[in-house]
């Protein structure tokens, strides 16, 4: 450790948001670029720990104590390759992950913790800067072929391990352009597509085909996938969402979440259709039902679109604003979030449950909602949930946005093409290896672990890698976690 006392002489800097009347009149990126001697700076608050929890925390293993060292030596070069080494990604997770990492960092038991994330951004967007981040073409090829179905976070990293490894990799993606969740779910103005766009013209450098506007098991039958490809990579995400099937619910102006970001997204990269029924939230009382990221997605693009007022409301109870004896450290701590999002308008209402969607002339004008309760019966039994007698309310609603989650990946078509098992929650099914009921067939991400963070994915896909070059090579390089 270069500087034994950094964490006592600097305190914590987090990376700060453009005014909040900038930000929402536009979708670029709500983060102000942090410059290098911040960086630099706020990398010797790490401690260096002998037993480092924030790597512990990190699903892909961070090397984090080893890259703030080197960026406190100014040995950024040292510390790019030392962070590629476990994340193939960190462009979009220092902007994108909920950082587990710092609420394992030991500091955080008396202190404010590193900030891990944002110095994570700050490796890579120099590395970017100086042209350390170049293409890197395996030195020889294996002659086997691997079909990967998804390009989201799964599917790339998956994808880019397994052309390291030295395999003939072809991702095949139904959308119009290659990313996935990444490209049409999450708001540009927490990632702006040319990132995505960037690491794309990379990994195309590297040997990489990608195919878009194609839908495996539709244009491709699964029968020909098996028989064209040594090995084949399932990455398509978890795209059924969770409905909410009440009175009133075919109504106007009820829409899915991910119907309205992705279509939001594509008006802000000019792909939208001419023809394309516009949900649009301009001048309206919008309610987001869903309290988690999704739904504060939502919350933002509402507001770019000039949104008259926005409610979310959310069934669970109000999270505490502190770390309770609930989750101790080093664990992630349930938490009160307030995104940038919020900052920029929004009222949030906890532990109500909504009861029908009122219509007008066929479109919803208002939704009838209660209050509810948790009743705990028992230790380590989920909590009953009450409605509060008398505790109805109404509320105005011109559009209405379900943010409430996903529950499986879609069956139809390549699923039940293959006749994949599943688990008890209707995700693929496979074994420890990550191979699916039918061989050489393999799952990783939100597809086989359930509706979860990017960088659970990512190391999902990883992991599916090291095991698909063991099933192809009977070892494998790539590294097991």
């Amino acid at each position: 450790m270069s500087d034994p006392k950094g964490f006592l002489k600097t305190k914590r800097q987090s990376s700060k948001y453009r005014p909040v009347y900038e930000r929402v009149a536009d979708y670029r990126e709500v983060n102000i670029a942090r410059e290098d001697e911040e960086t630099n700076l706020q990398s010797s608050r790490c401690m260096n720990c002998g037993t480092p929890f924030c790597h512990w925390a990190c699903p892909v293993g961070n090397y984090i104590p080893e890259w703030n060292n080197l960026v406190f030596e100014r040995n950024w070069q040292k510390a790019y390759v030392i962070l590629e080494a476990a994340n193939n990604f960190p462009e979009i997770t220092g902007r994108l992950c909920p950082a587990l990492c710092e609420s394992s960092c030991v500091l955080g038991i008396n202190d404010d913790p590193v900030t891990i994330r944002e110095n994570e951004l700050g490796i890579i967007e120099y590395a970017f800067k100086k042209g350390l981040v170049r293409p890197k073409k395996p030195a020889m090829r294996t002659g086997k072929k691997i079909a990967v179905i998804g390009s989201g976070p799964a599917g790339l990293a998956a994808s880019s391990q397994l052309n390291k490894a030295g395999h003939k990799v072809v991702v095949f993606e139904k959308g119009d352009k290659i990313g996935g969740l990444l490209r049409y779910g999450i708001p540009d103005f927490k990632l702006e597509k040319h990132i995505i766009d960037r690491r794309i013209d990379l990994m195309k450098k590297e040997g990489i085909e990608f195919i878009v506007k194609f839908n495996a098991g539709v244009d491709i039958s699964a029968e020909k996938i098996l028989k064209e490809f040594d090995a084949v990579c399932l990455a398509i995400g978890s795209g059924v969402p969770r409905d909410l099937k009440i009175d009133g619910r075919g109504a106007s102006g009820v829409h899915f979440a991910m119907d309205y970001l992705i279509q939001s997204n594509k008006r802000v990269s000019g792909e939208i259709n001419p023809n394309t029924k516009l949900i649009d939230a301009k001048g309206k009382k919008v309610v987001v039902i869903g309290g988690g990221d999704t739904g504060s997605d939502c919350v933002g693009v509402a507001n770019r679109q000039g949104a008259a007022s926005v409610t979310q409301i959310e069934l669970m109870s109000k999270p505490a604003e502190y770390r309770t004896e609930d989750y101790p450290w080093p664990m992630y701590p349930a938490i009160l979030k307030t995104s940038s999002s919020h900052e920029e308008g929004a009222s949030r209402l906890w532990q109500v449950s909504t009861k029908r969607f009122i219509a007008e002339n066929g479109r919803v004008n208002r939704i009838e909602c209660v209050k509810v309760e948790f009743e705990q019966v028992a230790k380590n039994v989920p909590a009953i949930i009450k409605e509060i007698p008398s505790s109805n309310f109404e509320i105005e609603a011109d559009l209405v946005i379900l943010a409430m989650g996903f529950i499986h990946p879609e069956h139809r078509g390549l699923l039940e093409a293959l006749s994949t098992e599943y688990d008890g929650r209707g995700n693929v099914k496979t074994n420890e290896h990550f191979m699916t009921s039918v061989k050489k067939v393999f799952a990783a991400g939100d597809a086989h672990r359930g509706q979860s963070l990017v960088i659970w994915a990512m190391s999902e896909a990883r992991r599916a890698a090291h095991n698909i070059d063991c099933f192809l090579m009977g070892k494998s390089d790539l590294p097991e976690f």
